[in-house]
């Protein structure tokens, strides 16, 4: 393949891609209707107007540098052994999450539930861990809780979407 086109050739090249899409233009016009017909005769008019202007050189050394990486990344065992590598941290961040979500090895997790559930848990004359509650009645308040079982895991409580639920009539 050449690195250059002379300007003949580009108007040639840019004729012969103009049939081609006046061809589909036609067989969309037909199927589709006359709007989608039109657009198709006006995009394929973009390489015959390349080829007059000059711009089919521009257009190919383009074509030429796109498919030269490509090639070079398709043969290229540095890039798969990459490729495989991102793919592999991609699965390992996505298992850890759902293992998160369960509390699969999460042990600090756990740790820090039992330490708040101890009730000599904080050293003496120390503040409590976490944000303070705001008074009832404010945004952020603390919900009452009556009647309800508290359950340790956080995915498991569904009583706010159940009163929610309620509150909207959806049983």
């Amino acid at each position: 393949m050449p690195e250059t086109l002379t300007t003949m050739t580009g108007v040639i090249l840019g004729g012969g891609l103009t049939l081609v899409g006046l061809v589909i233009s036609l067989l969309v016009w037909r199927a589709k209707g006359p709007a989608s017909g039109l657009r198709g005769v006006a995009w394929s008019l973009v390489p015959l107007a390349a080829g007059l202007l000059g711009l089919m050189n521009a257009v190919w050394q383009f074509v030429l540098s796109i498919l030269g990486i490509l090639l070079g990344l398709i043969f290229n065992p540095m890039v798969w052994a990459g490729v495989a590598l991102a793919g592999l941290a991609v699965v390992l961040y996505v298992v850890s999450g759902f293992m998160m979500a369960r509390g699969v090895g999460a042990q600090g997790r756990a740790k820090r539930s039992k330490a708040a559930e101890a009730p000599g848990g904080a050293a003496p004359g120390a503040p409590a861990a976490g944000p303070a509650a705001a008074p009832k009645g404010q945004v952020g308040g603390a919900a009452p809780q009556a009647g309800k079982k508290k359950q340790q895991d956080d995915l498991s409580d569904f009583g706010d979407i159940e009163d929610l639920l309620r509150k909207h009539g959806i049983d």
